[in-house]
């Protein structure tokens, strides 16, 4: 099973076949609409006239990058700072991966060292990389042992918390209900 949004098929084929386009959409998912945030590889791509690649956007020039980020409509509200982060993870992904995304996740021996090789990426505090590891184990088969408890509660099964739960408009409705009442509780615990 794959991940399904409601968003332009292209781009979720994109997602489906492109480690990195996954890994950015998920760099991209914060502050933004998830469908947003996905969708933003597939018109990031096409603005680019080619396939992503780590090793080109970790060495390409902040300000055209940026120029792809800011274009209406822009990829992410924030397009500024979310062009320089991707730039940082490309970087990270080619330091450490030789620039191939899925060798982030491909050899790691089990789900506690894929939960640790995520949150060291920029951007991705416990939470996001959580939802990535997720994500990965519930959408693209990327299973090492321990990988449900890596994610924590964004592992369970059958759970509608992220993401990692969307396969139809109905999950996405109740992802979107989970964090809704999440919210709501965050509000009323701080008394705002």
């Amino acid at each position: 099973m794959t991940l399904v949004l409601p968003i332009d098929p292209e781009a979720n084929l994109l997602l489906e076949r492109d480690p990195l386009a996954r890994l950015i959409g998920m760099v991209l998912d914060q502050q933004v609409p998830m469908e947003k945030a996905f969708s933003s590889p597939y018109v990031l791509a096409q603005r680019m006239g080619h396939d992503l690649d780590a090793r080109e956007l970790a060495e390409y020039d902040p300000d055209a990058l940026l120029a792809f980020f800011a274009r209406p409509p822009a990829l992410h509200r924030f397009p500024k700072a979310m062009a320089a982060r991707v730039q940082e993870v490309c970087r990270v992904l080619v330091d450490r991966y030789d620039g191939d995304a899925s060798r982030l996740w491909s050899d790691a021996p089990d789900g506690a060292e894929l939960l640790r090789r995520v949150a060291e990426l920029p951007g991705f505090g416990k939470q996001k990389a959580q939802i990535f590891v997720a994500l990965l184990g519930k959408r693209f088969d990327v299973r090492p042992d321990g990988w449900r408890e890596a994610a924590g509660g964004y592992g369970d099964p059958g759970a509608y918390r992220s993401v990692a739960d969307v396969t139809d408009a109905e999950s996405l409705r109740r992802v979107r209900e989970y964090k809704q009442q999440m919210k709501a509780a965050a509000k009323a615990k701080t008394g705002g």
